[in-house]
């Protein structure tokens, strides 16, 4: 997986992607996300465990990054950060929808729906490929193709 110029190639990212979630799993955590920026010189990689994520965590998964971007794989980068999702996490997988039933979320459409492309609610559950999220009272069905980005509303 070489740079081309300023640009990666979706399959490269998907593969980088790929790479880093089977090798995290093995590690104990979860990739939750990843996010390539300043032409592709800055890797962001954040990461989750059930008992959450410690500083010691982020240096020991991105001593392992480091480490396995130079044996696998020809990628370039300047600058690697890894840290934990933070309150407001993304929700991006079905399972992660499922996984936070009951909490409340901000979702962004790529489509307008009712005539808006932002909901917030509460997450209910995934039924047949469609996010069921709980506005003002009512329960709406979101296309899980139709996110473009959702995240958990931190509740203090």
């Amino acid at each position: 997986m070489g740079r081309r110029g300023p640009f990666f190639i979706c399959g490269e990212i998907m593969e980088l992607n790929s790479l880093l979630e089977s090798t995290l799993q093995g590690l104990g955590y979860e990739l939750v996300d990843l996010e390539l920026s300043n032409h592709g010189k800055l890797l962001r990689v954040f990461i989750d465990k059930p008992d959450g994520i410690n500083v010691e965590d982020c240096v020991l998964v991105s001593n392992h990054i480091s480490r396995l971007l130079a044996v696998e794989m020809d990628f370039e980068y300047d600058r690697l950060e890894v840290s934990s999702p933070g309150l407001d996490r993304p929700v991006k997988k079905e399972a992660d929808f499922v996984r936070f039933c009951g909490e409340k979320a901000q979702v962004k459409l790529r489509v307008p729906l009712l005539g808006r492309k932002k909901f917030v609610g509460t997450l209910v559950g995934v039924q047949d490929g469609y996010l069921q999220l709980e506005v003002e009272g009512a329960v709406i069905a979101l296309d899980l193709a139709n996110i473009d980005k959702a995240r958990l509303v931190p509740q203090f």
